[in-house]
Parts: C-alpha cells; structure tokens; sequence
C-alpha cells in the first residue's frame, strides 16, 4: 500500500466518522420534533448523555469486544480493557491493510455504537426515568451490541457461516429495534394514549425540526454506508452512495402511496420515516444492490412503514412515539432479508443464512434488553410519576424548559 493510498484510505474514514457522528444532531432534532414541547429538553438531554456514555463506554470495553482480534468464529472474545494501539507501522500503514490507522478505526466504530441506545431513546420518550435510561445505555452499549456485532464484523460465528450485513441493518438497526420492543412492552404506554373510548393520537410539537432531523440522518448515512466501505475505493464508494441515496427516496414513494391509501391523508411523519425506512433497508447491501434494487429496496420498506406503525401502535397497543420500531426492527429485518433476495449474494443458502443471523441476534438482544429493564424496574424503578408524565419531563426532572412562555421572554425583555 502506496502512503499516498494510505492517506486517501484513513482521511475518508475520518470524514465518514464525522458524518457518522452528524447522524446523531438529526437523532436528536427528529426525536424532539416527534415529542411534545414539554418533554424537548428531556429527549435533547438524553441524546447528548448517549454520545458521552457510548464514547467513553466503547473506548473502555466496546471496542475491545466487539473486534477482540482472537476466537475468530466464535461467540464471545475480549482483548482487554481500554485502547493501545500497536507500535510502529502496525498501528498505521500496516493496519488493516493499509486502510486506515488503529485510532480511525476506533472513531469511526465508536460512532456508530451509541446508535442502537439512540434508537431507544425516542421509543421510551416521555416516560422514562432519566437515571434508568441511562444506566440502560450504559450496560446495553457497552455489552449487548459489542457481543452481537463480533459474531459477524469481529470474525465471529455468523461471519463464518456466511451472515452478511455490511453496514448494519441488523448489527446497528435492528439491535436498537429489539431492545426498543423489550423496552417498550416492559415499561407500558404514555398516559391518555389507550383509554376506554380508544387510541387517542399524540402528535408531535414540532414538524419543522423532524424534517431537518431527517434530513441530517440521509445526510449522515452517506458516511455511516460509504464508511463501511472501509477504504477510499473510488468505484465502491460511489455505488453505494448511490444506492443509499435512491433506497431513501424510494422509502419516501412508497410511504407516500400506501399512507395516503391508509389514511386519505398526506402524513408528512410517515413519509419522514419511510425515508429513514429505506435508508435502514439498504444499509444492509448497499455494496451489493443495482440502482433499480435498491429503489425496490427503498419502495418496500416505505410501504412496510405505514403498515408496521398501525400494527404496533393499534394490534398490539404498544406506544412508539417516533415510530422507532417500524423504522429500525422491521425495516432491518426486511433490509437483512434483501440481501439474500436481490444483489450478487442472492440465493436460498444466503438468505437462510440472513434469516440465523436475523434470528440470533434478535433473540439474543431482545431477551438481554428485556432482562436489563426489568431489573431495572424493579430496583429503581423506570417509569416516573404520573403527575410528572403530566407535568413534562422538562420540568420535572431538568427544572427547566426548551420554550418560555411569551409573558416570561416579555419580562425578560424588559429588564
């Protein structure tokens, strides 16, 4: 590998950890347009604690889990506490075969870790014990989505069967999406949505921030997709920046037809997240896909949106105010699935192997999510006061809100 190589090779990682870390301002931005005014600080609160925790989390145990360079097949593997990169060229131009340095791969990895706890963040919002989510992100973070990623991105198991998954579909997404459902199920639905005279919709405070958070998400994924590249190759990067690029709008069309069929409505959040649909959709074969697949991709994963929200939140009463689970569990599932339909990976033998994979770490993720908040509330408890879920959380547990009231900024003003 030629240093001018090298150097084009690690400086796109970089940009694309930087994107990467991007996806997390739109997380943020799209969860607090998706809540109402008086939980906003609560959701920007705890988005910015998962980047804190999921850094310094991943830098100690995480990495080092999820990529323990030994027991290659296998199911469990650690390579010790904390980073130390190793000497010389090694470390550098030796390192992963002349793509990138030991520190780049480290932040680039480490900016998607904190995903699959911002994935759960939105579908717990407006209930949720600020103490107890973020001891859940803790211990979820830094165990459950290192082991699962190792057994297919650290040479483990499902990587020696034949599992693939080359941005995270299923590692990143789905991850989040099954412990979002254990969640969810564990700590019940905000007050006043299922009464005795139905489903009472709770709509959102702010439109405008979900749509630019969605928008910064499309704008990130073209680092979290084209990162996973793993080099600067110049076709390769390019193919998948297209296929990211047409499975969102694809997701966006197909939300747009089967919602406005569901509804008689133009519902901008369902079109917000078939966007974000199809995006999960291709993450999985996004190396992998024609143009044309990958608008297939998209399209079905659109239509799965408007489907999968009423299915959850009227078949199973089960409350998701941002719609995480439809996003990022179905949506992973079907783009995981994908791989072994269309692509150059198409074929029986593949997709069985994409339905174990799908299978193991579901099973895996939602029963240590499960466990983990149950524990959790029957030590610490995870739900707060009904007078406080009324009051907002802002209040509540900031003392503080993300909107002053006109009297207030006019006094304000005055002094």
């Amino acid at each position: 590998m030629s240093e001018a190589m090298f150097t084009a090779n690690n400086l796109w990682i970089l940009i694309a950890a930087v994107l990467v870390f991007i996806m997390h301002l739109g997380f943020a931005s799209l969860e607090a347009g998706f809540v109402r005014k008086k939980n906003t600080v609560n959701i920007l609160f705890k988005n910015a604690m998962i980047i804190g925790i999921g850094l310094i989390s991943y830098c100690i145990i995480g990495f080092n889990l999820m990529y323990p360079g030994v027991n290659e097949g296998g199911f469990f593997g650690f390579a010790g506490f904390g980073l130390s990169m190793p000497e010389g060229a090694a470390g550098a131009i030796e390192y992963a075969d002349g793509a990138y340095t030991y520190w780049s791969d480290f932040i680039f990895q480490a900016m998607f870790a904190a995903t699959g706890a911002t994935i759960v963040s939105g579908a717990v919002a407006e209930r949720m014990k600020l103490n107890a989510f973020l001891v859940f992100t803790l211990v979820f973070v830094s165990l459950s989505y290192p082991m699962t990623g190792m057994w297919k991105w650290g040479a483990g198991w499902l990587d020696a069967l034949g599992f693939y998954d080359f941005a995270g579909s299923t590692i990143v997404h789905s991850v989040g999406g099954w412990a979002a459902l254990a969640c969810i199920i564990v700590l019940g639905a905000r007050k006043g949505k299922y009464t005795a005279k139905g489903i009472r919709a709770i709509p959102g405070h702010s439109m405008p921030l979900a749509t630019v958070g969605v928008f910064l998400l499309w704008f990130g994924w073209f680092g979290f997709n084209g990162g996973s590249v793993l080099s600067a190759d110049p076709i390769l990067v390019s193919l998948v920046f297209v296929t990211t690029a047409l499975a969102a709008a694809g997701g966006a069309i197909g939300a747009f037809f089967t919602s406005y069929a569901m509804f008689k409505s133009h519902d901008l959040s369902m079109v917000l997240n078939g966007i974000l649909g199809g995006l999960v959709g291709i993450t999985a074969g996004a190396d992998l896909m024609s143009p044309t697949e990958a608008i297939i991709i998209g399209l079905i994963a659109g239509i799965i949106i408007p489907l999968s929200v009423v299915f959850f939140d009227r078949t199973l009463k089960l409350d998701d105010p941002v719609g995480a689970t439809s996003v990022h569990l179905v949506c992973g599932i079907w783009g995981t699935l994908a791989v072994g339909i269309f692509g150059s990976a198409a074929g029986l033998g593949q997709l069985i192997n994409q339905l174990i994979g799908i299978a193991s770490v579901g099973v895996f993720t939602f029963a240590f999510a499960f466990l983990l908040i149950y524990v959790l509330k029957v030590t610490i408890g995870i739900r707060v006061e009904e007078e406080e879920e009324i009051q907002g959380l802002d209040l509540a547990e900031h003392d503080m809100q993300a909107y002053q009231e006109k009297e207030e900024s006019f006094a304000f003003a005055m002094e």
